[in-house]
């Protein structure tokens, strides 16, 4: 489990570069279409660094309050300005051009996503084959016709060579309302294509649909013999040894790894009088596990691994990486897919149709941040992505205050030959102000019954 000095600051590595990149977007298109800049601020409140070239060049500030950022740019609607700034005020710009400054944030964000799996997608990853293992009753893999050993090769037309890209291509397509194509190979070298239908009221919770698709990668049956003992451990303690082979465990018999896993995860700070065979010697051992908190609960754990047969991870393994072009191609495609799952979600909440517990709040992303980058570089990165996205396409709602909301304004005013008046937009922001208040105390209200809960 994350620190929280370690979950604070990748949490705070996360903001700034997210808002730079969205900031960086406002201000680029700005000096582009020649409206002048005068602050590029990453935060808000006490200004605890700065640096300006010349009394007449953009000025860049980093604030104390890493929660936000802005591009402040000449404008008649905020101060007095000089008579030569004028050409170069943003509010003298056609419409055309302010709407391309605020678009270009959420862009942005959209190009960071893209970057970052064009990056993942040429570097490659080594994964699990997508082997299914044992089919649970009722499940909606059942359902689907999915067997045990069937190897996915395709969902929804794309190829899913490692089971982490099957599993994510598949959430992603749940929320489209539509069967999911999914085409597999038998353990016999038989190919089916089936259909993955996800009931609508299965999707308001994500977190249980997975659990209701009944999918689990592929076990083989290993014998109960130890490779090794971390040392320190509750193994190391009672004397067990590497190459020692379990026979029983309290007087049940073991047969598999699996069934001595399960036994030891069920009985945290119990004794075990297991008996192992050593050298053709049965040795009488007393293990009692480690408790250890895990999502399901507490679990006992020993600290022992399992000897692996020979060639069997080279079997199992793949390595997958794109050429450049095509992992453009994938990333573009990956951005589009999220982008519309999150869209789709945050219609479905607005309307009823999905739980607001899908929410994540600040304390819920900045673990997540924790999280990620706990299992490295990559992962991290890829959910900077995926909050990339998604701040994306909240900026790109229609809800005043927001970029989208700036976005109507320019578009009313373009129907209509004039903008709407100082009052009314002024109304709309407030408006704006206070959704996106009760939306941000929703998020702390569902991360603090979380952190109860958990």
């Amino acid at each position: 489990m994350s620190s929280l000095p370690h979950t604070l600051f990748f949490f705070i590595v996360a903001l700034v570069i997210l808002i730079a990149v969205h900031e960086y977007g406002h201000f680029w298109v700005a000096r582009q279409l020649g409206v002048k800049v005068l602050r590029f601020s990453l935060g808000f409140g006490k200004i605890i660094w700065r640096y300006q070239k010349s009394p007449g060049d953009t000025e860049f500030t980093l604030s104390a309050l890493p929660l936000g950022g802005y591009v402040k740019m000449v404008d008649e609607r905020e101060t007095e300005v000089a008579p030569e700034d004028l050409p170069v005020a943003f509010n003298r710009q056609p419409v055309s051009h302010r709407a391309a400054i605020v678009l270009a944030g959420p862009v942005f964000n959209f190009f960071l996503a893209i970057l970052i799996y064009w990056l993942a997608f040429m570097w490659g990853e080594t994964g699990t084959r997508p082997v299914l293992g044992a089919i649970k009753t009722g499940t909606l893999a059942e359902q689907a016709g999915l067997k045990e050993g069937d190897e996915i090769q395709t969902v929804g037309g794309g190829k899913t060579p490692t089971w982490a890209l099957a599993i994510s291509q598949i959430m992603d397509l749940s929320l489209d309302d539509e069967p999911i194509a999914v085409t597999v190979t038998s353990s016999d070298g038989v190919q089916r294509e089936l259909r993955l239908v996800i009931p609508e009221e299965d999707t308001r919770k994500p977190d249980e649909l997975f659990k209701k698709l009944g999918l689990t990668p592929w076990e083989p049956e290993l014998e109960p013999l130890v490779d090794r003992v971390e040392p320190g451990s509750a193994a190391a303690t009672a004397g067990l040894m590497a190459g020692d082979r379990v026979i029983s465990a309290d007087a049940t018999a073991i047969r598999h790894w699996k069934q001595w896993v399960e036994y030891v995860r069920h009985r945290p700070e119990q004794p075990i009088r297991a008996i192992v065979d050593r050298d053709g010697v049965h040795i009488d051992l007393i293990i009692t596990p480690h408790a250890e908190a895990a999502p399901e609960g507490t679990i006992g754990r020993i600290g022992a691994a399992v000897r692996l047969p020979d060639n069997l991870l080279e079997a199992m393994t793949v390595e997958y990486r794109l050429g450049v072009l095509p992992a453009l191609v994938a990333a573009t495609k990956k951005t589009q897919m999220i982008s519309m799952a999150t869209l789709k979600m945050a219609g479905r909440m607005l309307i009823g149709k999905a739980g607001v517990e899908n929410l994540s709040g600040p304390i819920s992303i900045a673990q997540y941040a924790g999280k990620s980058a706990s299992y490295g570089f990559g992962s991290f990165m890829q959910f900077l992505a995926m909050v990339s996205i998604s701040l994306g396409v909240l900026n790109l709602l229609p809800i005043p205050m927001l970029d989208g909301g700036h976005l109507m304004f320019y578009l009313i005013e373009a129907v209509k030959g004039s903008p709407l008046s100082d009052d009314t937009q002024m109304r709309f922001q407030q408006i704006g102000m206070f959704l996106l208040l009760s939306l941000m105390v929703l998020g702390f209200y569902l991360d603090i019954g979380r952190l109860f809960a958990s």
